[in-house]
C-alpha cells in the first residue's frame, strides 16, 4: 500500500509572527515543517512527502531543508498551493496517481508540529480499515451555543476538536474534491473531513492527542517548545 503524506504550508501565518510564515520558523533548532516530515518518515520511512506551499515561499522552504544536516535529510516534492485550503489540497491531489484502489493520503497542517509516529499509525490503520480517519478530542472547556439575542450551555460531551492528519483512501478523496467547482467553493467545506461528507459519505474518527495543537499566535510557539522539551527529556 503506497502512502502519501500531504503536508499544507501555504499559509502567510502572519499571526504568529516573527516576519516569515510560522511553518518556516525555527522550533527547538528546526523548522516547524520539518518535525511534521520526521514524525511522517518515523511512522513509516517509505512514505512520500508532498510540501504544498505558496510559491513565493517554495525557494526559501528548499533552502532552510537543504541546510538541515544530512542525517534530518528526507526526499520530499514541492507544489505550489492554492488561494485557499480547498484550492491547496486540489493542487496536491492533481499531482497523486490512483492507480492503486487502497492507497491512502494524509492531508496534514504543517503548523501541528507536534504530531507523534503512534497517532500517525493509529490513522493510518484506521483508514486502512474504513476508507477515512479523523482525528479528535474531546473538548475540556464548558462551551455556549450562540444566537441572535443570547446564548445558552451546551453538552461539550457531544462534541470534538478535529486535528489533523486526516487520512482517506484516495479514490474516495479524489471522487470528493472532483465534484467542487474551484470557483464556487462553499463556505463549509474547512477540511477535508467536510468534503467528504459533501458527498454523503461518513467519516470515521480516530483518537488524536492534546499536545498535537495547532501554532497561531506567538504564545503557541512558547507551548510547542516546552511540549517538545519534555517529550525530549
Amino acid at each position: 500500500m503506497n502512502k502519501t503524506a500531504m503536508i499544507l504550508a501555504g499559509g502567510s501565518g502572519t499571526r504568529a509572527g516573527g516576519g516569515i510564515p510560522k511553518q518556516f520558523r525555527k522550533l527547538c533548532g528546526c523548522p516547524v515543517i520539518w518535525h511534521s516530515m520526521h514524525a511522517f518518515k518515523q511512522a513509516d520511512p517509505d512514505t512520500r512527502l508532498m510540501l504544498v506551499v505558496h510559491e513565493e515561499w517554495i525557494s526559501h522552504l528548499r533552502k532552510i531543508l537543504d541546510a538541515m544536516p544530512q542525517a534530518q535529510h528526507y526526499d520530499y516534492t514541492i507544489v505550489a498551493g492554492g488561494g485557499s485550503r480547498i484550492h491547496s489540497v486540489m493542487n496536491g491531489l492533481a499531482l497523486i496517481s490512483q492507480d492503486g484502489g487502497y492507497d491512502l493520503v494524509a492531508v496534514h497542517d504543517a503548523a501541528r508540529p507536534l504530531i507523534t509516529p503512534a497517532m500517525i499509525t493509529l490513522g493510518w490503520e484506521t483508514a486502512m480499515r474504513h476508507n477515512s480517519a479523523v482525528p479528535v478530542v474531546p473538548l475540556a472547556d464548558s462551551i455556549r451555543e450562540t444566537y441572535p439575542g443570547g446564548s445558552h450551555a451546551a453538552d461539550r460531551a457531544h462534541f470534538r476538536l478535529v486535528q489533523t492528519p486526516q487520512i482517506f483512501n484516495i479514490r474516495l478523496l479524489k471522487s470528493a474534491y472532483g465534484k467542487i467547482d474551484p470557483e464556487d467553493v462553499p463556505s463549509q467545506l474547512t477540511d477535508d473531513a467536510s468534503v467528504i461528507e459533501a458527498i454523503d459519505q461518513s467519516v470515521t474518527l480516530y483518537d488524536g492527542i492534546p499536545e498535537n495543537i495547532k501554532i497561531t499566535t506567538p504564545i503557541d510557539f512558547i507551548v510547542a517548545e516546552a511540549l517538545m522539551h519534555h517529550r525530549n527529556g
